[in-house]
């Protein structure tokens, strides 16, 4: 018998539609952290072993023939141009529809991208295969446990499978229970009962990991709700930085028997909604977290690892904000580093000077009224690298780093004494190796600052006396209820246990 013949592809984007700078096809084509654009046969050399969801089917379809499409991701940003996104989803569906017969399709896809013409991107993306392939073909999906999801895309997908961790340490694994959903949806012969449902409030992203409660509780419950009629029950926490009606949490089940995928959705939506008032926010002024910082680096045997979530690249915010840098300069930090500020000028000056040069820098500021003003600092060149790495962290490990220009520059001022990793590709830092190409080690700081909001703790947590979430400007907002949405669905709560949105005021109640 021969096996399965399925079309594979990926286009991923996770879009904070506060953030300052639109996403490009060019930024999907280029990579960074992620690989850039690849297309054919390519795909499966370059995402084979990779800590990636289409890396992860690819390992897990054994009985499958895979016709390789396209594959494209880009760091988290702004809205996703139109032209661009078309010209992707294009080259998506003339491949699928170039494959010729397939007995399936397989997309690694996000969840919550955003372009200027449509809220539910992967929705839209659905709608267009659908046209190519039919209604009935089954099409898989696996998503980031930060989508905003749609009673549409829920329609559209015949099987989806999402991230059971965040720092997403399973995204390979996602990708291969995908590929298990696939073929029973294949071996059975016929379509998946399914159910979708969605919460009534929003978490914030700082408060979503799984390494904590209640996260850790709720993914838990997801592989005890299957069986008994239902093969999958998966979650998503939502990606609250996007002003979109959909935004926030949701539920999908799929099985035999619909009353089965129906009892276990609404026994998850039952315990996400108990687990409403265990949710909090951990963020502390950036002033008070590097003092917390330097008192207890003291002492410490280990570093004191402190983020900036509203900053965090990866949540698309732009990584040029200057609140934590100006605190740790301002309280005369010693042994401490931050890292990675986007900045590709004064990456770019640190290289025309070489190492070992002073100059006179201008750190970061690109956007000053969302993330405070450039900071003018005397900085030694103390290392240089031309941003290619290969990752080594529980998350990106395998995967290989395009970040540009990229320097470490020692600020000695006062008593403080501080080093400065800027970059020239936007990329958050939750990747140790993001200080070791510029010279840092980074167990062997008292104090080291990175712009992520969750997914440092993989591979930062474990070296670290203590974690601190600094809140200092960026536009990743993180305070629910102070951010200035204007197209959520009437009633869904700004928090845990928050006030409700209110569509004819356009703001909290």
């Amino acid at each position: 018998m021969s096996h399965p013949r399925i079309a594979i592809a990926g286009f991923q984007h996770e879009t904070n539609t506060f953030a300052p700078l639109p996403t490009l096809f060019e930024d999907f084509a280029r990579g960074g952290a992620w690989p850039k654009l690849t297309t054919g046969p390519e795909v499966i050399e370059v995402f084979t072993g990779l800590n990636i969801p289409l890396g992860g089917f690819i390992g897990a379809a054994e009985d499958f023939d895979l016709v390789p499409v396209l594959w494209a991701g880009a760091e988290p940003g702004g809205y996703v141009e139109q032209s661009g996104f078309d010209c992707i989803a294009a080259m998506i569906c003339d491949g699928i529809a170039a494959a010729g017969a397939i007995d399936g399709v397989y997309l690694d896809l996000h969840g919550a991208m955003v372009t200027q013409d449509f809220e539910d991107g992967e929705g839209e993306l659905l709608r267009r295969v659908r046209a190519v392939v039919g209604p009935d073909l089954p099409v898989a999906v696996s998503l980031d446990l930060h989508g905003n999801m749609t009673p549409e895309f829920a329609t559209l997908a015949s099987s989806v499978t999402i991230y059971r961790t965040y720092p997403h340490v399973d995204m390979a694994e996602t990708g291969a229970r995908s590929a298990a959903l696939l073929r029973a949806e294949l071996a059975q012969g016929a379509p998946f009962a399914k159910a979708f449902r969605q919460a009534d409030f929003i978490p914030p992203i700082t408060d979503q990991s799984t390494r904590r409660e209640p996260g850790a509780r709720l993914y838990g419950l997801l592989p005890r709700l299957a069986g008994d009629g239902v093969s999958s029950v998966d979650f998503c926490f939502g990606f609250p930085p996007a002003d979109i009606w959909h935004c926030g949490q949701s539920i999908f089940a799929y099985g035999a028997e619909q009353a089965a995928v129906d009892r276990a959705a609404d026994a998850m939506l039952a315990a996400v909604h108990r687990a409403e008032g265990d949710f909090g926010n951990p963020l502390m002024p950036a002033a008070k977290a590097v003092q917390r910082a330097i008192m207890l680096g003291e002492t410490a045997s280990r570093p004191v690892v402190i983020c900036d979530p509203q900053d965090n690249p990866g949540a698309g915010a732009v990584g040029d904000s200057t609140g934590l840098l100006a605190a740790l300069l301002d309280a005369g930090a010693t042994g401490a580093c931050i890292g990675m500020i986007w900045d590709p000028d004064c990456a770019a000056q640190a290289h025309a000077a070489g190492e070992g040069a002073i100059i006179e820098a201008s750190i970061g500021g690109r956007f000053p009224d969302i993330g405070g003003p450039a900071i003018r600092v005397t900085a030694t060149v103390e290392h240089l690298s031309d941003g290619h790495f290969t990752f080594t962290g529980p998350m990106y490990g395998g995967a290989t780093a395009n970040l540009g220009p990229m320097a470490c520059l020692r600020v000695r001022q006062g008593q403080g004494d501080l080093r400065i990793v800027v970059g020239s590709t936007r990329a958050q830092n939750a990747d140790q190796e993001m200080f070791r190409v510029v010279g840092i080690e980074p167990s062997d700081q008292k104090i080291v600052a990175v712009k992520s909001a969750v997914h440092f703790l993989a591979d930062y947590e474990p070296i670290a006396e203590e974690v601190i979430f600094a809140e200092a400007p960026g536009a990743n907002p993180c305070a629910l209820d102070r951010i200035p949405y204007r197209h959520l669905r009437p009633g869904v709560r700004l928090g845990p246990l928050g006030p409700a949105y209110s569509a004819d005021r356009g703001a909290a109640q």
